[in-house]
């Protein structure tokens, strides 16, 4: 006997099967059209909302009210960290050409504003500085919005300065945000449990090559002083700085720290100890030329440095060697003892030049400080007047630099101050005194161009002029002076018969100043305007001359390449473009 199908199960199968066969349509995606925020606020959001993680993907029409009906929530739990807690949103979930669009409607409301901040940090923690400045910088501050992104940055502070200040057992033993949604206010309690302050202890040494003794010469602090963590990184900076080491790493071995001493552990790795270099360059006031080089890191346990270079240049060509003797310490003390073959060929001057140095160098005060003797002789010509110099004269120089980024400074700036002086009673053909300042500003304006400032200035009082040589002089025009003119054009000249051209003799004194805009349309490349002003002169016969120009700017693997072309302005006597390639840092 055949058993007939009841009619429910029939319409059960039928509903099966089409829900089947349709199942297919169901495939959609999802568009969020949202409005009420902006910026940070809405990407935020945007990164918290599900439906917005299907705009390339499959959804069904279930799914996409589920995920709808989510939206509100994830909203606003997305700018509860930016101190909104009172978030609205209304919209609608539309079916469009089989898709879905969300449309939100986002009432962020006013933010939530810190009433109270309490900040309790036990121990004896008041006048330490780096406490006190993260302290007082604590953020969001009473009246401001809440932004728990400033709150977790400021608590981090407070705490990286406590570890740094000697606190090694610093916890944070209570924090509070309590917020009220009805009064749309929050406060803030916060409480450090700092326990004993750590003093220096035994500075342990692993991997060098130097004796103890030689390299406890450069532990900036002195025995039993409290824990820095200042003092380390410049410890650690004085040791990449010495140049004797690849890996040089100061970490304190708080697992050994007790009884408020905490040991300090340095692992060193000895650099190469012999550097050979060379290259080739391109400068427009030297011509085309080669470079190179050889460094002797370290000459024996005493950290004794030694030095060759020489250069190869059309219109250059130098061959000099430096001894130093590093005295290690905090004021990076050393010793040098140099000579400096210099045969220089110009279209200005001519010379042939010896030059033995003694100097002791070290910082001071932020400055670095350099005091020695020179003794310069050698032939020269200059105007077709050949001389003959002997100069025994002492030098005393300070320079100063700060720059956030050396390669490519968006803040930064350097200033060099040197005076010399010979005395004919001491070995010196002729007396002088001499002056010099030269100085560079730096400034970024927006995210893509640069300011550059530039001057120099310098004064000579000397009894002979025609006894200093070319290197004693001043002259203007080249690329690090006024760019519109040729190298060491610029300057007083030499009378002459009517139909001879007058040749350019120096001056003894200097006033250049420099303007200059760069703009960067990438990363790498970029153009520049300039104007250059000033004159080399003697007396009061100051002559202004102008340059200005145009130039390419490219920031190569190898420090960043000038190119610029500059032409004298209002000279009736001068005309034509002079071409200037520079590559290396800018300060």
């Amino acid at each position: 006997m055949i058993q007939r199908s009841s009619p429910g199960r029939w319409r059960a199968l039928i509903v099966l099967i089409a829900t089947f066969a349709a199942a297919p349509s169901w495939a959609a995606r999802v568009s969020v059209q949202m409005s009420g925020l902006d910026g940070v606020l809405r990407d935020a959001a945007l990164v918290a909302l599900e439906l917005q993680q299907y705009t390339n993907r499959d959804v069904s029409p279930a799914q996409a009210r589920r995920l709808y009906r989510r939206a509100e929530d994830q909203i606003a739990g997305a700018l509860e960290p930016y101190g909104y807690y009172n978030v609205k949103v209304e919209g609608e979930l539309k079916a469009e050409g089989g898709n879905f669009v969300a449309e939100l409607r986002v009432q962020r409301g006013e933010p939530v504003r810190v009433t109270d901040v309490e900040i309790d940090i036990d121990g004896e923690t008041q006048g330490i500085r780096a406490i006190d400045q993260a302290r007082g910088a604590f953020a969001p501050r009473r009246n401001q919005p809440l932004d728990h992104a400033q709150y977790e940055r400021s608590k981090a502070a407070i705490h990286a300065a406590l570890f740094g200040a000697g606190f090694l057992d610093a916890k944070l033993a209570e924090h509070r945000v309590a917020v009220t949604r009805a009064a749309n206010t929050a406060t803030i309690h916060l409480r450090w449990e700092v326990g004993e302050r750590y003093r220096f202890g035994d500075v342990h040494f692993e991997g060098g090559q130097f004796p103890n003794a030689f390299m406890e010469r450069y532990i900036p602090w002195d025995a039993s002083d409290y824990y820095a963590q200042d003092e380390l990184l410049r410890f650690q900076q004085q040791l990449i700085d010495a140049n004797y080491f690849s890996v040089a790493q100061v970490q304190p071995d708080t697992e050994k720290a007790a009884d408020g001493v905490v040991p300090i552990a340095v692992m060193l790795a000895p650099a190469k100890r012999t550097v050979y270099t060379g290259g080739v360059f391109v400068g427009t006031d030297t011509g085309p030329g080669i470079r190179g080089g050889i460094e002797r890191r370290w000459v024996n346990d005493r950290g004794h440095k030694l030095k060759f270079e020489t250069m190869l240049a059309q219109r250059l060509k130098t061959l000099s060697s430096l001894y130093q003797i590093p005295l290690p310490g905090r004021d990076n003390h050393s010793y040098n003892f140099g000579a400096t073959y210099r045969d220089e060929n110009t279209d200005t001057s001519e010379s042939k030049t010896l030059r033995l140095t003694a100097n002791d160098s070290r910082m001071w005060h932020g400055w670095l400080r350099t005091i020695g003797i020179n003794f310069l002789t050698g032939d020269f010509k200059v105007a077709e007047e050949k001389g003959t110099t002997t100069l025994l004269y002492p030098e005393i120089s300070y320079s100063k630099k700060r720059a956030d980024d050396l390669q490519f400074p968006r803040r930064g700036w350097s200033l060099t101050l040197a005076a010399r002086a010979g005395s004919s009673a001491l070995l010196s053909d002729t007396n002088f005194a001499q002056v010099t300042a030269d100085a560079k500003w730096i400034r970024g304006l927006g995210d893509n161009s640069r300011f550059i400032a530039r001057g120099s200035l310098g004064y000579t009082q000397v009894d002979n002029f025609d006894r200093l040589p070319p290197e004693l002089r001043f002259f203007a025009g080249g690329d690090r002076s006024i760019r519109g003119y040729a190298f060491q054009t610029v300057g007083p000249r030499r009378e002459v018969a009517p139909d001879e051209t007058p040749k350019v003799i120096g001056g003894e004194q200097l006033m250049v100043a420099s303007a200059e805009y760069e703009y960067y349309f990438t990363p790498t490349w970029g153009a520049a305007a300039f104007i250059d002003a000033g004159d080399a002169f003697s007396g009061s016969n100051f002559d202004l001359k102008i340059g200005a120009g145009v130039g390419a700017r490219w920031r190569s693997p190898v420090g960043l390449v000038r190119v610029d072309v500059g032409t004298p302005v209002g000279d009736k006597y001068a005309s034509g473009v002079e071409l200037h390639v520079i590559i290396g840092p800018d300060l």
